[in-house]
């Protein structure tokens, strides 16, 4: 019996869009100048010619964006079941192309649960669905790397810097036991679950063993139930917020094993759930930083 060729990786298009645009302000003052907004736009998506959700996004990646929702809705298995994903800015619509439908579509997206993401950001089907079935991989962190992650994110070139209101995710690698983690994948959206959609997108169209390293994640954005359930769904173990966390997302932490490290500026952090996960250097924190 000839085994069948694995399906290649979906045709993506490369549409972008200006991320920020200039406004007219007046301030306190009165006086007038221009300052740079984020340029949020709506993109709907039609999977085989059926639409199926509008996304508020800046527009960086909507390719990506688009393949991590559906993996992240768990409508898809993998990015190879996608044969294109197709983005038309001038009528905001992304065409998803799939080799062979996606199975029970209308029973599957008919419940609808909208979630504390910015911009109302939503969900299809029951959130903690199959959730204790995730493995995720013994990673642990050093507070050195863990300092080192939360230096990168400081020095990275960003739109919040330029313009605010927009939340940024990234997804890092660690060397076990080291003191660096290397930066891939730095994405910025309206919201932050648009954010790690995209990275879950990007994550997907890797080759193996591109991404070799224990994985973490950091978002800017707080640590709700949605965010644990999509950096697990994505074996990772280990996330990092520049906020906190809420109850919901705490309890998903602590069921599925993951490491929730929240409030994490400068050398300060809280380690919520999974501390096994975290290898404390404390008198780290008692030095200044370089």
């Amino acid at each position: 019996m000839t085994t069948p060729l694995p399906l290649p990786l979906p045709r993506l298009t490369q549409a972008r869009a200006a991320l920020t645009r200039e406004v007219e302000v007046v301030d306190e003052h009165g006086a007038r100048g221009t300052v740079s907004i984020p340029a949020e736009r709506d993109l709907t998506v039609y999977v085989d010619r059926r639409e199926l959700v509008t996304l508020m996004t800046l527009g960086a990646q909507p390719e990506l964006l688009v393949l991590g929702y559906l993996l992240n809705q768990r409508l898809i298995e993998a990015a190879s079941d996608v044969e294109s994903v197709t983005v038309d800015w001038e009528v905001g619509a992304a065409a998803v192309k799939t080799h062979a439908g996606i199975d029970r579509i209308e029973e599957r997206t008919a419940k609808k649960v909208v979630t504390t993401g910015c911009g109302q950001g939503s969900v299809f089907g029951d959130l903690m669905a199959d959730i204790d079935k995730l493995q995720l991989p013994p990673t642990r962190m050093t507070q050195a790397q863990l300092y080192a992650l939360v230096n990168a994110i400081r020095l990275q070139e960003s739109t919040y810097k330029s313009a605010g209101s927009v939340h940024g995710c990234a997804l890092f690698t660690l060397e076990p036991g080291g003191t660096e983690a290397t930066m891939h994948s730095f994405v910025e959206d309206v919201g932050r679950h648009n954010a790690i959609d995209t990275i879950a997108g990007w994550c997907a169209m890797q080759p193996p063993g591109a991404l070799a390293g224990d994985r973490v994640f950091y978002t800017t954005g707080r640590l709700t139930s949605e965010m644990v359930i999509k950096s697990a769904q994505m074996g990772v173990p280990i996330v990092v917020s520049r906020s906190g966390i809420t109850q919901m997302g705490h309890e998903v932490a602590t069921r599925v094993g993951l490491c929730a490290i929240g409030r994490a500026t400068n050398r300060h952090f809280v380690c919520y759930a999974g501390i096994d996960r975290l290898v404390l250097q404390p008198e780290l924190a008692r030095r200044n930083p370089a």
